[in-house]
């Protein structure tokens, strides 16, 4: 009782101030400040946000980025800088070692899988023709990679020599732009087959990320290079040996739909696909978009359009026309003879079209005029020919595959009498006349036969 009747004898001290800060103050959303010794107290404005420089700084991490330089300096100044270093240092370079481990594990699981699958297709397919070489064997075949071809979307392709003295293409294949199936699809199709009018492919390599190909040299290279002649150095062939070229890829794509014990869809026929050698007899090249199936399969399962704008059948597109079948390539072929006659790309992907008339719907009328094309001083025979390529290039182009011949059928014709054919029906753009149902048939909303861009697309994902 002593230590209460001390504090009862020294007084007792009672204030309001904190009711009146509550009643007068917090009410309005200021802030109280007190003053015990007066016993007064006053209100204030909180400040917002922006009443700070810092504060009204957009974006967002601009802001912060400025909070931790005044951070940083303010370690500073009180002598915490290095504490504050090794924090923030710390914490920086295990977000480093973090991210990097991330990205070497997802890297390596994805390349360990490609690895996976194409050693296991290898070890499935050991009858097939072409040789394994390792990187060293690569690196000495092409001299170190000095004499480069060319390059494309797969990589690049460099001339090499065999100990044999053989002149071979070596394409080397960029991983991070394929997925390892196109390196399938060129060792099982090609590799598996010899015929004269289809590249044949002499070894591989497969050595962690890096992965090539072995070709013939085709020293004329391809036949872009002379139908075209926006290209440079672009040279004019004579009909004769353009005529003969037509028959040769026609004969090897007839190999790969019935000479093989399987039915070898190609899927990527355009006259950059095909390769001259130095007497200029045509190889089909570029198996990447190739399919297998059996010999007995007619109709062909396909999750997506493959192929190159302006030779892709229409039936890839859209579906009610007909079923997907080696009649693809027929069609692709019909486009090929097409632009070896014109020689010019027919339609160009970059113009209207209403600007430039459709090139079949052009020479079909002129062909059933009986009207030759002009060939300059091209002899009789010549003549002959050319009008045998664009008459059947006429079949080969009809919308519906049905209404196609098939490649020996195309092969007869070109190989027989001009007198013997028959003008099919005039050929038209799919994209005209087509209702808004048949459109929305067409996921891609791409005209089949609209456009000519040389770009090799695959709407699949490959």
């Amino acid at each position: 009782m002593s230590d209460l009747q001390d504090e009862l004898l020294m007084g007792v001290e009672l204030s309001f101030l904190h009711y009146r800060c509550s009643r007068e103050c917090n009410v309005q959303g200021r802030s109280c400040h007190l003053n015990y010794i007066q016993s007064t107290l006053q209100c204030k404005i909180v400040p917002t946000v922006c009443d700070y420089p810092i504060g009204c700084i957009k974006p967002i991490w601009l802001r912060h980025l400025l909070y931790l330089l005044a951070l940083i300096c303010t370690a500073i100044l009180s002598n915490q800088f290095q504490i504050f270093a090794i924090v923030i240092g710390g914490r920086t370079v295990l977000g480093i070692l973090c991210l990097s481990a991330y990205v070497i594990y997802r890297f390596r699981r994805r390349h360990l899988s490609l690895d996976d699958s194409i050693e296991d297709f290898l070890q499935n397919h050991r009858n097939l023709q072409p040789i394994r070489y390792s990187y060293s064997e690569i690196k000495k075949i092409t001299n170190g990679f000095k004499d480069k071809l060319g390059q494309g979307g797969f990589g690049s392709v460099y001339k090499g020599k065999l100990r044999s003295g053989c002149i071979v293409a070596v394409k080397m294949l960029v991983m991070s732009k394929t997925n390892g199936q196109d390196f399938i699809n060129e060792v099982a199709t090609i590799g598996r087959i010899h015929h004269v009018n289809v590249v044949r492919l002499i070894g591989f390599c497969v050595e962690g990320p890096k992965w090539a190909l072995i070709y013939d040299f085709m020293p004329n290279g391809s036949l872009d290079k002379y139908i075209f002649p926006e290209r440079k150095n672009s040279v004019p062939l004579s009909w004769e040996i353009l005529y003969k070229i037509a028959l040769g890829v026609g004969r090897g794509i007839e190999y790969l739909h019935q000479g093989c014990d399987m039915q070898i869809l190609h899927f990527d026929i355009k006259p950059h696909n095909i390769l001259l050698d130095k007497t200029f007899a045509p190889k089909v090249s570029d198996f990447g978009l190739a399919k297998l199936y059996s010999v007995n399969q007619s109709i062909v399962s396909l999750t997506a359009a493959r192929g190159t704008l302006g030779y892709i059948a229409p039936e890839l597109f859209y579906k009610n026309i007909g079923g997907v079948s080696y009649k693809a390539d027929v069609y692709s072929f019909g486009m090929l003879l097409m632009e070896m006659v014109g020689k010019k790309r027919y339609v160009n992907a970059h113009k209207d079209d209403s600007s430039e008339m459709y090139f079949p719907s052009w020479i079909y009328d002129r062909i059933n005029k009986g009207e030759d094309m002009e060939m300059g001083d091209a002899t009789e025979d010549e003549k002959k020919c050319v009008r045998k390529m664009v008459i059947v290039a006429l079949w080969c182009i009809q919308m519906k595959p049905t209404d196609r011949p098939s490649m020996s059928k195309a092969l007869e014709m070109l190989e027989g009498d001009i007198e013997l054919l028959k003008m099919p029906p005039k050929p038209t753009l799919y994209s005209q006349n087509r209702s808004i149902e048949d459109h929305g048939n067409n996921p891609n909303g791409i005209p089949a036969s609209s456009c000519n861009a040389m770009i090799t697309i695959s709407l699949d994902g490959r």
